[in-house]
């Protein structure tokens, strides 16, 4: 079985599509995901890359197609429930931070699609603490131990080395997918990254 590496932030709404999409992939048992979270602030920072919507926010007809492909996509993986969160765009520091807490508590998924359920289809503003508190909570798991956990500098150094690893492949945003060298971005190359793993 091939994996897939998913290098992902909250933040960036079209790492939702591929996370809702991936269960669907896996199942059929050819390829699986190992997410890779990082700062998509730190990966713009470092390669001068700039969000879609500071790039081409004033060209209508390119922000019509962008929404269009959202819904493309997510006829085409049979998912729902996406919605733009009014927040946008959310400083996700915490929440990733949160991510490599997690994986070192053994609850890495759990954690993941309560943040993505939460910014993408909750709509909630994650980078106020209380909030992003509450959402962890909702979620059943332990708030206060992950509260704990991402003030500890070696999870903040995880989160920077896997920015900086990530960029010194090539890495210029999110979602990225990497097999090995071989290197692909965007939701949109999802189905080309996994016919190149042999799914």
């Amino acid at each position: 079985m091939t994996e897939i590496e998913f290098v992902y932030d909250f933040g960036g709404p079209n790492s939702w599509f591929v996370h809702r999409a991936i269960p669907a992939i896996e199942a059929q048992g050819k390829v699986r995901f190992r997410y890779v979270p990082v700062l998509l602030g730190g990966i713009f920072k470092a390669t001068g890359n700039r969000p879609p919507v500071m790039t081409y926010g004033h060209v209508e007809s390119k922000m019509a197609y962008d929404r269009l492909e959202m819904d493309r996509f997510m006829a085409r993986h049979g998912i729902s429930g996406f919605k733009l969160n009014p927040h946008f765009p959310v400083n996700t520091l915490l929440p990733m931070r949160g991510a490599v807490a997690a994986e070192r508590l053994g609850c890495g998924p759990a954690y993941r699609e309560a943040m993505f359920v939460a910014l993408w289809e909750q709509g909630l503003k994650l980078d106020e603490p209380a909030i992003w508190a509450e959402a962890v909570s909702a979620a059943g798991l332990d708030a206060a131990a992950l509260g704990a956990l991402v003030e500890d500098p070696e999870v903040k150094a995880e989160l920077v080395a896997n920015t900086e690893a990530v960029v010194a492949r090539g890495a210029f945003g999110v979602p990225t997918f990497f097999i090995g060298k071989e290197m692909w971005f965007g939701k949109d190359r999802l189905r080309d990254v996994v016919e190149a793993a042999g799914g």
